[in-house]
């Protein structure tokens, strides 16, 4: 693929068949869309993209213009938008967790991203609370993405992840499972997908309200995201930390992919789904979105 600028080369990620774990699940396909080959490493340049291009397109943001984005992120929606901050001009600022990985703040300050710090014990709620403190008292200094709000968020997977994979799959897909985190990857790709047809959306949540999941949301005990509509899925399924963590490493080893605790939690529910499937006798194609890579969690290596 070549490009005239590097925004062009979000989204079309691979998709790539889960043999092994298909093993457990005679006639049902696992398929996982690597969505960590997207530019900035994540399945968030999607709607960062979305994001900041509507922005742009209504004068809030850009070129001679004042204000700086800010929003609240755990890491990888706060590296979409400082990448894409740089290429087009627009500077950004990102309330994050303390406790986000040391990754995920290199990554956001290489591409000359403001960074603020939020307690680290509030996790992504306290990153949200404390962003709308900052917007409160400085309106005409920020203006407020909102990916928990914004409905450039889901669009932009109803718009492009759907699409692709209705279109990789050939039409065949017939579950797809994905975790939740602001909620904008489960509930646009549902909708995109299910305006081609009959496709179950199922979403995956930690099933601790304290959790090693990192970028996914417990619901029950979380500020829930006014773009995530429970009523509007089929199932929602809970995956523990330690699940997750397995799986993760299962994928490593017996895959050869590096996924990242939230690609592993969304592999667990797959498999789940997958496993049901198969023991009453259907068959299916279950999809699931891998949204980034185990080295955004690794820690900083030590100096031998």
């Amino acid at each position: 693929m070549i490009v005239d600028a590097l925004a062009q080369a979000v989204g079309n990620t691979p998709m790539v068949r889960l043999r092994v774990l298909e093993r457990e699940t005679p006639g049902v396909e696992i398929w996982a869309k690597l969505d960590w080959l997207n530019p900035g490493g994540s399945v968030k340049d999607r709607a960062g993209l979305f994001i900041v291009q509507d922005a742009i397109e209504r004068g809030l943001v850009g070129p001679g213009r004042t204000r700086t984005l800010i929003d609240s992120t755990s890491g990888n929606t706060g590296i979409a938008y400082a990448w894409l901050g740089a290429a087009l001009g627009v500077p950004v600022a990102l309330v994050m967790p303390g406790n986000a990985s040391e990754a995920r703040k290199q990554l956001s300050r290489a591409y000359g991203a403001q960074q603020i710090f939020s307690d680290p014990l509030e996790q992504s709620d306290g990153a949200i609370r404390l962003c709308r403190t900052l917007v409160a008292e400085e309106p005409e200094r920020w203006f407020y993405a909102d990916q928990y709000s914004n409905p450039m968020n889901p669009r932009a997977h109803e718009v492009t992840t759907a699409q692709e994979i209705w279109r990789d799959t050939g039409g065949r897909v017939t579950h797809f499972v994905a975790g939740i985190g602001t909620g904008g990857t489960i509930m646009g790709t549902a909708r995109g997908l299910r305006r081609h047809g009959a496709v179950e959306a199922i979403a995956v949540e930690p099933a601790e309200a304290l959790h090693g999941l990192e970028g996914l949301k417990h619901m029950p005990s979380s500020i829930v995201p006014p773009i995530y509509r429970e009523e509007e899925l089929d199932r929602k399924l809970s995956v523990s930390t330690d699940a997750g963590w397995d799986m993760a490493e299962r994928l490593i080893v017996d895959e050869g992919l590096l996924a990242g605790h939230s690609a592993g939690a969304a592999a667990v529910g797959a498999l789940q789904v997958a496993r049901e499937l198969a023991a009453s006798g259907r068959r299916g194609v279950v999809v699931t979105l891998f949204p980034d890579r185990a080295d955004r969690y690794l820690p900083p290596a030590e100096a031998p």
